[in-house]
């Protein structure tokens, strides 16, 4: 039978079972999501790429190891362990990485949640991934002065002093500019029926 036609769990078994093939197909069906998935979260390519690369090692001897339990499909699975990897760079670099945002006015107010996702079982954390991800792609379609503002906030985790300090700006543009992106973004987002909650 054609691999592509076969589905994780008979790939996965056929691997354990020594065919090398099985592992090949089950890489090349799954490794763009998971790459994108770690990516999204460093930012960094080079780093996501190490990342990924670290990944698939820990899945491979798990694999072999016997260790693996099918409590749920193969890509939630291997995404749990990109993600816990995430979480050990970050905790071995002294970061706290929030993919998130709070607005001047509204604290509760959040675009993204933090990266630790210990409450969520897969299938929340898959759906959660997806949105994030989309979310990241209508960005680019906000006015350059409001994207350029919101990355800066979110990804680089800049002051809004520091950002009115690199645009040479003041602080009450910078925080206007923010506003306007995010009220931009919640539109967007209704537009795009995505279901997110702020």
């Amino acid at each position: 039978m054609i691999k592509e036609k076969i589905d994780d769990r008979d790939l996965v078994t056929a691997y354990i079972n020594g065919d090398e093939k099985a592992f090949e197909a089950l890489l090349i069906r799954h490794k763009d999501k998971i790459y994108r998935f770690i990516n999204m979260k460093v930012r960094d390519g080079a780093l996501a790429q190490d990342i990924f690369q670290d990944a698939f090692i820990k899945i491979v001897n798990t694999l072999k190891a016997g260790n693996y339990n099918e409590e749920g499909k193969f890509l939630p699975w291997a995404m749990r362990i990109a993600h816990n990897l995430v979480i050990d760079y970050f905790r071995k670099n002294n970061k706290v990485k929030l993919i998130s945002e709070s607005s001047s006015q509204r604290n509760d107010f959040n675009i993204f949640h933090t990266i630790k996702m210990e409450d969520e079982n897969v299938e929340e954390e898959m759906t959660r991934v997806e949105l994030e991800s989309q979310m990241v792609d209508l960005i680019e379609f906000l006015p350059q002065s409001q994207s350029d503002i919101l990355k800066m906030r979110i990804f680089k985790e800049m002051s809004f002093k520091d950002i009115a300090d690199l645009e040479d700006i003041s602080i009450n543009t910078a925080l206007g500019r923010m506003r306007y992106a995010l009220i931009n973004l919640r539109k967007m987002i209704e537009e795009n029926d995505l279901v997110i909650h702020f």
